[in-house]
């Protein structure tokens, strides 16, 4: 199938910078082109810093745990405020149940802070639910969000669906639900961007992209989590880069088990995926795509392809991707078990965590060049 991606056009939320910041800038440069040996406006604009998914903080996010080194984030503000400390560039966080006088707040420690705010989002599934998801979008917006963030199915396809008529109902479900975003996003000139999340192959979500057509509804490009699909990561990016908005950024190790083979997020730089260039055809195609790293520190996945049961909603994919799925798991075993946490105590599964990030961060400013 021959795919022909849409043209990226501008974004009138800007990019990771805020309309002051651009102001300033914008003067500077213009200052610069009169005296000889002042840098250029194009030398003032760096690359903007890997940012941090609210999911790398699984463990933190809403944490009870009485941590005097690793508060619980209770709110946004508390993310923005750690992930700018500990060097990142910006968060994707939810933006549900936001009032508009927490969205300003939330405004208001972005800008000082200097780093940049992706929401993430559930859809509208009838039309009764479209008042309430503008009402989000729009509190996103005053908060500075440019991109939001949403997924299809919350959980993963080989886990929820056992017909293949039960997939393509929600198929056509997904459908309706982004017809019914898409002149909301529009209106408002929020990009809306859906995620591979475990649920649509790739061609599958180029299709969907198409289906849609809007310059508003692209895609989040998570590098990782369509491995669970028996498809190539770097097929992925390829195919779907064309469409990415924004992305999810991991590395992945891999371990057989006795129904199939496990599969896990790990530190950057650790893994399976060829990051460097995964980040170079992104920007070809997007040159101001964020990088946005989430790291889930958790037990690995248990991706069951040796199961019927796994199968039911894969007409057409062939067994030589399972066969290639399986010779790479083999041959590129992680150099240890992989990482397991839930013998771990409540503390030191926060301390891994955020060593975890910490590490990830550093391998994007130093391998990535994303500083």
């Amino acid at each position: 199938m021959k795919i022909k991606p849409k043209t990226q056009k501008s974004d009138p939320q800007g990019d990771a910078i805020n309309r002051r910041t651009f102001l300033q800038r914008a003067s500077a440069g213009a200052v610069a082109l009169s005296f000889p040996g002042i840098p250029t406006l194009a030398s003032l604009f760096k690359e903007v810093p890997m940012g941090v998914v609210v999911h790398s903080y699984a463990s933190r996010w809403h944490s009870e745990t009485p941590s005097k080194k690793y508060p619980g984030f209770q709110q946004a503000i508390d993310l923005l405020e750690h992930c700018h400390k500990i060097g990142a560039g910006g968060i994707q966080v939810g933006v549900n149940d936001w009032t508009a006088d927490f969205a300003q707040k939330v405004r208001d420690r972005r800008e000082a802070l200097g780093i940049y705010l992706e929401g993430s989002i559930g859809l509208p599934k009838t039309k009764e639910e479209v008042s309430g998801f503008e009402q989000e979008v729009m509190h996103a917006k005053e908060a500075g969000v440019r991109v939001l963030r949403t997924v299809c199915l919350g959980g993963r396809r080989y886990e929820t669906f056992f017909t293949q008529e039960a997939f393509q109902e929600f198929k056509k479900n997904s459908l309706v639900a982004l017809q019914l975003a898409e002149p909301v996003v529009r209106k408002h000139a929020m990009k809306l961007a859906v995620e591979n999340h475990k649920d649509w192959r790739a061609d599958e979500l180029v299709s969907v992209m198409q289906q849609i057509d809007s310059e508003w509804v692209g895609v989040t490009l998570d590098f990782g989590n369509s491995i669970a699909l028996m498809e190539d990561a770097m097929e992925v990016v390829q195919t779907l880069a064309p469409y990415a908005m924004s992305t999810h950024v991991k590395d992945m190790g891999v371990e057989e088990y006795d129904e199939g083979f496990l599969l896990s997020e790990v530190p950057l730089g650790s893994g399976i995926l060829d990051l460097p260039k995964m980040v170079a055809i992104c920007k070809k195609h997007n040159p101001s795509i964020t990088f946005n790293l989430e790291m889930i520190t958790r037990d690995p996945l248990e991706i069951p392809c040796l199961q019927e049961a796994y199968w039911a909603t894969f007409e057409g994919v062939s067994g030589s991707e399972l066969a290639r799925t399986l010779r790479m798991v083999r041959q590129h075993p992680y150099a240890s078990a992989l990482p397991r946490v839930t013998q771990l105590s409540a503390e030191e599964r926060l301390a891994i965590e955020e060593d975890n990030v910490v590490a990830s961060l550093t391998y994007s400013k130093n391998r990535l060049a994303l500083k």
